[in-house]
């Protein structure tokens, strides 16, 4: 049954195709030549520069700046890539301001930094746009590698196997590759199908078969591959969502927030896209933020986020958080949901206040609601996995796991921060200890 069919509330089309266009636009819009110049110009160019420490992939970032800086933005991209192959999606989606921006010597001293992330953009997009792959293969090995999950962690490891001469079969559950940057990302920030043109390019470096559809427990196993294959790389991400776990939790009305931004993504349409009008979203990381803001540029008159505990425990940043609210989100914090109510469709969610531990207070509110989104984590799912470290694979060194020949990495791998920066990081250290390990190198 669909959501309107009990829920008059939720419809498509509250705004016209014009203000959803408008609304949908860059949340950054690319500079251009002389802006890039300008904002170039204000790095001091560090010696022992804080910003490359602050950055997960490690790239050399006064470098690449200096050289957009001497105008050859193409060097500045090999120069970002070959440390971070998504540098294009990175630029767009890295919280860049608690990351390099906020260590920027010119943020401490002026409260401004220099505009890495948008520099980064400028560079990848213009080296992307004019169809150049700036790395090639070595000799073949012969060596065969199965890497599960097409997300950012099993692409960059792809890539940075196929680099080395390995050939790579890539699998992925969905209908196409991309992962977190193709479905869970909001639609402001990857416009003009991004996501799929970088992939794309990605795979200009050859030595990669992608096989979708298939799904790691289902169409794959994992005792079949590390049986087919010399090594087996991780990447499947966090499968499931974590429930409320409340009556009437399977109202009409409620949502995953996950899957809300996964359909927003891959709509051709925005116009037909159903919103509520009264909208709630339960979660205080950036899925929750995006579900949200993306919920009001659709067109939903009242949208609140609601968060257990308080602003400065929120996963999202402070820069995310403002963003919301600039854009009509209210926020609630130090409330937990307690009761869902209507009558088959969802009408109202109650909340009770709790103090600084969790504990209620005894105060309760209720917020009218026709939809409900809900952003509290995710989970790990999958059969004859290796062992977990919580409800993570647990992993020692470069991603490898209690299996010999399986590594894992991205969200799916324990220690990690959830990042996309960051899975990138882990799929391209995989790749380099399998190499190794395959080519006789490993420690």
């Amino acid at each position: 049954m669909s959501d309107n069919a009990l829920t008059p509330g939720i419809v498509a089309g509250r705004l016209d195709p014009q203000h959803l266009a408008e609304n949908f636009t860059d949340l950054h819009p690319a500079l251009d030549d002389h802006e890039a110049l300008v904002a170039a110009d204000r790095c001091y160019f560090c010696h022992d520069a804080p910003c490359i420490t602050a950055c997960p992939t490690d790239i050399d970032i006064p470098l690449f700046i200096r050289q957009i800086a001497t105008g050859t933005p193409e060097a500045a991209a090999r120069t970002i890539l070959s440390q971070n192959i998504l540098g294009g999606m990175c630029a767009r989606v890295c919280p860049t301001e608690t990351l390099c921006e906020e260590a920027c010597v010119r943020e401490a001293a002026e409260g401004k930094p220099v505009l890495i992330g948008r520099l980064q953009r400028y560079a990848t997009d213009t080296l992307i746009a004019q169809g150049v792959h700036p790395f090639t293969r070595a000799a073949p090995t012969g060596r065969r590698i199965a890497v599960v999950g097409a997300g950012p962690a099993g692409l960059a490891c792809a890539h940075r196997l196929a680099m080395h001469g390995h050939d790579v079969t890539l699998y992925d559950g969905r209908a196409k590759p991309g992962g977190l940057n193709e479905f869970g990302i909001a639609a402001y920030k990857s416009t003009d199908s991004f996501a799929a043109r970088e992939v794309d390019w990605l795979m200009q470096i050859g030595g990669i078969t992608l096989e979708t559809g298939k799904r790691l427990g289902r169409e794959v196993s994992l005792a079949g591959l590390r049986e087919d294959f010399d090594a087996v790389f991780l990447g499947i991400g966090l499968g499931g969502v974590n429930a409320l776990g409340l009556n009437g939790e399977d109202r009409e009305g409620m949502r995953d927030a996950v899957d809300f931004i996964a359909d927003l993504r891959q709509a051709g349409d925005l116009a037909r896209l159903p919103i509520g009008r009264d909208v709630v979203v339960i979660g205080g990381g950036m899925t929750a933020v995006d579900a949200a803001v993306q919920a009001r540029l659709l067109g939903a008159l009242n949208v609140s986020l609601v968060y257990r505990r308080g602003r400065d425990r929120m996963n999202a940043s402070r820069y995310e958080q403002d963003l919301a609210t600039s854009k009509g989100v209210r926020i609630i914090t130090n409330a937990t949901p307690i009761a869902v109510h209507g009558n088959g469709a969802v009408r109202e969610v109650e909340f009770e206040y709790t103090d600084d531990d969790l504990n209620p207070t005894g105060q309760r509110f209720r917020l009218a609601a026709d939809q409900v989104f809900k952003a509290i984590g995710q989970t790990l799912e999958g059969a004859e996995l290796p062992d977990l470290e919580g409800r993570k694979i647990a992993v020692t060194g470069a991603g490898r796991t209690s299996l010999p020949g399986v590594w894992a990495g991205g969200d799916c791998a324990a220690g990690g921060d959830d990042l996309t920066v960051t899975a990138v990081a882990q799929g391209r250290d995989a790749a380099e200890d399998i190499h190794a390990s395959l080519t006789g190198r490993a420690s």
